[in-house]
């Protein structure tokens, strides 16, 4: 009986190769990478949700004992508050180096290096002096901190504020010390290998992260200054 032998069945087709230089260890590094871009993103969102709930205790605080006024506490007959140029300067000095902050920000965008590094020491300069002026007005008041309702918001509201403010400056000191190891060029052109350009875009996550926190701290120096120096 003649007939014709069917082909032997074919094996299954080899898995495809994984791309070259693609290695399990480089897809490690950049999901840890993302997580890391996105930490810094998320940390700072919750920050700022965080601080806003704690300055808004001392909003609330403000105008509670403002409208109460019990037995005229509030602002008691020769109570003298603090001192408004010291207010405004300490604004002046956290706004203005927010702005320069924010200027530097740009330029190192745009691959300029140094002149971030400028800007950036400027604004720790700027944030110091406010720091130490805001010590300098809580070591002089010319009232006692339970002297008046105002008295009492007053030396609750600032410490917490002066040491948020110096907690963020050093966070850019470090930024400032970080940026020392990053090659200028790097800014411009694609670094060679991953690890460069990872560090590279973890340095720009932090520093654009750190840039909107210190933003929310200079406008939270402008409602501090209107609340305790202007309406007061």
């Amino acid at each position: 009986m003649s007939g014709t032998l069917s082909p032997p069945p074919s094996s299954p087709a080899p898995p495809p190769e994984p791309p070259e230089g693609v290695t399990r260890a480089a897809e490690e590094a950049s999901f840890y990478h993302e997580a890391a871009l996105n930490a810094a993103w998320t940390g700072v969102r919750l920050a700022i949700g965080g601080l806003s709930f704690g300055f808004g205790c001392f909003v609330f605080a403000y105008f509670y004992l403002r409208s109460l006024n019990s037995h005229g506490m509030w602002h008691p007959a020769g109570f003298k508050g603090p001192q408004p140029w010291a207010g405004a300067l300490i604004m002046a000095l956290v706004v203005v180096s927010a702005l320069l902050q924010y200027l530097g920000l740009t330029r190192i965008k745009g691959g300029h290096k140094r002149p971030w590094q400028l800007a950036a020491l400027a604004a720790l300069a700027l944030g110091l002096a406010a720091v130490g002026l805001q010590v300098w007005e809580l070591l002089n008041l010319r009232f006692q901190p339970g002297s008046a309702g105002f008295a009492s918001v007053f030396t609750g509201a600032t410490p917490v504020f002066l040491i948020i403010v110096l907690g963020a400056l050093i966070w850019l000191e470090t930024l400032i010390m970080r940026a020392r190891a990053v090659p200028a060029i790097s800014f411009v052109e694609q670094p060679p290998t991953y690890a460069e350009a990872f560090a590279v875009q973890r340095f720009q996550a932090g520093l654009s992260a750190f840039t909107v926190l210190w933003n929310y701290l200079a406008v939270i120096a402008i409602v501090f200054w209107v609340l305790f120096y202007v309406t007061a």
